[in-house]
């Protein structure tokens, strides 16, 4: 039987949760041997779990309520040290495994105990419970109207007051003083990367590119881009740390023609 569960954890005064994977195996009457399917069962449990997470092994033995106190209480810690020994045994390292202990027997009430006989082949058993570290933080790319101190891949960043004419790839005054303050900030964050992806509106359902009126050739949004390109170099920014590619009208934001002409930055290395 494996499942996952989630339990609120007292530590220090503070409470939080920590996630557990819990194998079961499970034990004949007054026996603390194993058998090659029991084995394989809880091997395969550990081994099918991301290792990467898991930060140690706890490991609790049981008994049903039949027989005296200290007998069950013997009998519970050699089953869990024949799980102990059979996890070292195939390779687990000794040092996570942090608790061996025996609990002794589950007491019921059989009296109102429906199937008694289940209940207590239940309790005869050995709990290897793995302490699994959280999942890694996913970070999930947003959008942004200047450089930020901490960005994550695949952020855009969307430089509103860089538009173009219809039809053109030329920067206007304007354009060139927004980009001069771009080029103040990717001096300050050294590291980034980026793509420059230019992009267009208003072209024809069969045309995903629009003609530029200066070059009268089919590639406006790689003109624009590489208009971009060219200004942050001169500005003094690395070739290194920059691409760009157009786009065509193939990404429209849908707040109209004036702002999908327009080029954005999309982070590509931190």
């Amino acid at each position: 039987m494996r499942f996952f569960k989630y339990l609120p954890l007292l530590f220090f005064g503070f409470m939080y949760s920590q996630e557990e994977a819990v194998q079961s195996v499970y034990f004949q009457t007054a026996k603390y041997n194993l058998d090659e399917k029991q084995a394989s069962e809880v091997l395969d449990f550990i081994i099918k779990m991301d290792s990467t997470r898991i930060e140690s092994v706890q490991i609790y033995g049981y008994t049903d309520d039949i027989g005296k106190q200290a007998y069950n209480y013997k009998l519970s810690l050699n089953r869990a040290n024949t799980i102990k020994d059979k996890l070292i045994n195939s390779g687990i390292k000794n040092k996570i495994i942090v608790t061996i202990e025996g609990k002794g027997r589950i007491l019921i009430d059989d009296d109102i105990v429906e199937n008694l006989p289940e209940v207590r082949s239940k309790n005869r058993r050995v709990d290897v419970v793995l302490n699994l570290k959280p999942l890694p933080k996913i970070e999930i790319p947003g959008m942004f109207t200047g450089i930020q101190k901490n960005h994550v891949l695949g952020d855009r960043i969307y430089l509103e007051n860089i538009l173009f004419e219809k039809g053109s790839s030329k920067l206007t005054f304007q354009s060139k003083q927004e980009l001069d303050k771009l080029a103040l900030a990717l001096q300050k964050y050294k590291k980034l990367e980026f793509e420059i992806q230019g992009h267009v509106c208003c072209t024809p359902p069969y045309q995903k590119e629009a003609i530029d009126k200066d070059t009268k050739k089919r590639a406006l949004s790689q003109n624009r881009a590489e208009t971009v390109y060219k200004y942050l170099i001169f500005r003094r920014i690395a070739k290194n740390r920059m691409t760009f590619k157009g786009y065509g009208n193939t990404r429209p934001l849908g707040r109209g023609a004036e702002y999908d002409r327009r080029v954005e930055l999309i982070i590509t290395k931190i």
